[in-house]
């Protein structure tokens, strides 16, 4: 599914042709995603135009002066920009059309994405307000992962894959900072110490930062917002390659399940 830098990759795509444009037509082809499409969200949005794009977790929060349209991207979701005239594509459940001549389109084969509307403060959203801090901000640290794991003794991938910890480190990029961090994915978060909780916050922020810069990880339901793949995949060390040899250690990597996900890990290189 789109991890944080997909977003983050989405956000900075769609960005440019979609500010300071009102919008003059919302076209809702499938309305049952996730969560059932507001049934005035044409009506809300009519003439509105987005001030600002904002990430917030794996959410796009698309700001107008009225409100704030929500929307997530869900399993296999993608959000393009295209000519309003062009055929729609099999899974494109809504589209935004500008007076640019711009018109956004999300495309959510599985439909497990959200497209929502709210008038209220968005950082009080039942769906926001719980979060965790970001993981690029300075409020993700070595400090406050060893407070809040002191007697928890659930894996540590588990742990930082919990939004309330952190948001937005999904599977992909647990398995990756956890490898580049030398920590064992069934460690118990309780008994990692302060040391390499910094290790491993340090190592996080330098992949997430490294995979947008690179345009997010090309799985096989993700594109970005201007229709151009992410070339993270290319640096992955360990997701996806199960019995491959360590890039460290050339010992065969070892694939585990953890909370029903997919876990890869050095068996010697991680303890």
């Amino acid at each position: 599914m789109p991890e944080l830098p997909e977003v983050e990759t989405t956000l900075r795509g769609i960005s440019a042709h979609v500010l300071n444009s009102p919008i003059i037509r919302v076209n809702i082809r499938n309305a049952r995603l996730r969560w059932p499409i507001p049934d005035d969200l044409a009506s809300s949005l009519n003439q509105q135009t987005i001030t600002s794009i904002k990430r917030r977790a794996k959410y796009l929060l698309l700001l107008t002066d009225k409100g704030t349209l929500i929307i997530h991207l869900g399993m296999s979701g993608s959000l393009r920009i295209v000519p309003p005239e062009s055929a729609y594509d099999k899974h494109e459940h809504v589209e935004f059309c500008f007076a640019n001549g711009k018109a956004l389109r999300l495309k959510d084969p599985r439909r497990f994405g959200a497209v929502l509307w709210t008038t209220e403060p968005v950082d009080e959203h039942p769906l926001l307000s719980h979060l965790g801090p970001e993981p690029l901000s300075e409020h993700f640290n070595a400090a406050s992962l060893y407070k809040l794991s002191r007697n928890k003794t659930v894996a540590v991938k588990q742990f930082i894959m919990n939004s309330r910890v952190v948001v937005g480190i999904g599977n992909i990029y647990a398995n990756e900072a956890l490898f580049a961090s030398g920590i064992h994915p069934r460690r118990a978060a309780g008994k990692i110490s302060k040391q390499r909780y910094e290790r491993l916050c340090t190592e996080s922020k330098r992949i997430l930062e490294q995979a947008i810069s690179q345009g997010g990880t090309t799985l096989k339901d993700f594109v970005g917002g201007t229709g151009k793949p992410g070339y993270f995949k290319q640096e992955l060390l360990v997701y996806g390659r199960t019995d491959q040899p360590c890039v460290k250690c050339q010992k065969p990597l070892k694939e585990i399940r953890l909370g029903n996900r997919s876990t890869v890990y050095c068996t010697n290189c991680q303890k």
